[in-house]
């Protein structure tokens, strides 16, 4: 069995789980069943600096060898950002982009093992934790090369049952990430090969599990999870996920669920204003969402923001954000990292309109 690798890697670490233990309680039995000294920490919300803080003292005091991640991606984010930050000297905005230093990591990180329980994220799969700075307003990443997992053990059954809601919001968010990997100008013959097949199957998969528990559903959505963190590790994402960063940090809305909202709008307006290469993976995008929702490729923006709206996707206002903010998201969306990947060059108004457009109601 994959667990039995955990304790290569020591005696001694730290589970990392959601909100609610039990879950977890396997995968702790087990391997203190293998001769592991294992400890718990929660983490049942995408981490916060306040909780990567009180997090890392807790794990400190247990001098651990390995760091395990069992969850969505706020837990997988809260494992990668212990194993790389429990060795590390100095303060956590240190290493931080944008608000902090965004020093290197330079000394060894500890092993850190991916178990993903959502399929959405790709977070298994990528270099960096997303942690959330409450005295900021906003979202920003630990990155680093070393961040990246000793080893992943994508087992499509931790995801039966996952409510159908979560399954919405993060199936939204791996299906936005194999779509703007595919058309960013970073694009690559090898992140299309993970992203281009992916697109249809995964959108076909979450209309299925919109209507009810399916079990070879499951088992695609994971596989176009893990594409999904592999494309982007490597292609970059997009508009959406410039706006992202910056609408999480301002209302603590989930991360898919903002992915979700603005899929549609985003993909209509790169394709009105996209010409060349860019078009032609545009228009590429639409026919395969056509093809499973039934609509024609003009429509097929709309028309997928209409079936994730009427599967239970809220609004970017239902969500939270304030409309007073609009315009200092779309001022700091200009700057993200994200954006750079965008297959057309959006300006201020563009982001308004996108913003005006996913707050419906």
């Amino acid at each position: 069995m994959a667990l039995a690798l955990i304790p290569t890697f020591g005696s001694k670490g730290i589970v990392v789980h959601g909100a609610e233990p039990g879950r977890a309680g396997w995968l702790v039995d087990g391997l203190r069943a293998a001769g592991c000294d294992v400890a718990a920490i929660a983490c049942g919300q995408e981490p916060s600096l306040p909780m990567l803080e009180a997090a890392i003292a807790e794990a400190r005091a247990t001098s651990p060898q390995w760091i395990v991640a069992l969850g969505g991606g706020a837990a997988l984010d809260m494992g990668k950002a212990l194993a790389a930050l429990i060795p590390a000297t100095g303060q956590i905005l240190d290493y931080l982009e944008v608000v902090g230093q965004g020093r290197a990591l330079t000394g060894p990180t500890l092993p850190f093992i991916a178990l993903p329980t959502t399929a959405g994220t790709g977070a298994e799969a990528s270099k960096n934790a997303v942690i959330s700075l409450p005295d900021f307003a906003c979202k920003v990443s630990l990155r680093s090369d070393q961040m990246l997992a000793r080893l992943v053990i994508v087992d499509p059954a931790l995801t039966d049952g996952c409510p159908r809601g979560v399954t919405l919001a993060s199936g939204m968010d791996a299906i936005c990430q194999v779509v703007e990997t595919y058309v960013s100008n970073r694009a690559t013959p090898f992140t299309d090969a993970l992203t281009r097949p992916a697109i249809g199957a995964g959108l076909s998969a979450l209309e299925r599990l919109m209507q009810g528990e399916d079990r070879d559903a499951r088992d695609q959505m994971a596989w176009v999870s893990l594409s999904s963190g592999m494309a982007l590790a490597n292609g970059g994402l997009g508009a959406v996920h410039g706006l992202a960063g910056p609408i999480g940090g301002a209302s603590n809305a989930a991360h898919g669920a903002i992915c979700g909202a603005l899929l549609g709008p985003v993909l209509a307006l790169n394709r009105r204003l996209a010409t060349g290469q860019a078009a032609t993976r545009l228009n590429a995008v639409c026919d395969m969402i056509a093809a499973v929702l039934g609509s024609t490729a003009e429509d097929a923006p709309q028309a997928l923001a209409d079936w994730a709206k009427d599967a239970g996707l809220l609004s970017l206002t239902a969500l939270g954000l304030d409309p007073a903010l609009h315009d200092q998201i779309a001022k700091a969306a200009m700057t993200t990292s994200s954006m750079k990947g965008n297959p057309v060059v959006l300006s201020l108004a563009d982001i308004h309109m996108l913003l005006k457009q996913a707050s419906w109601g």
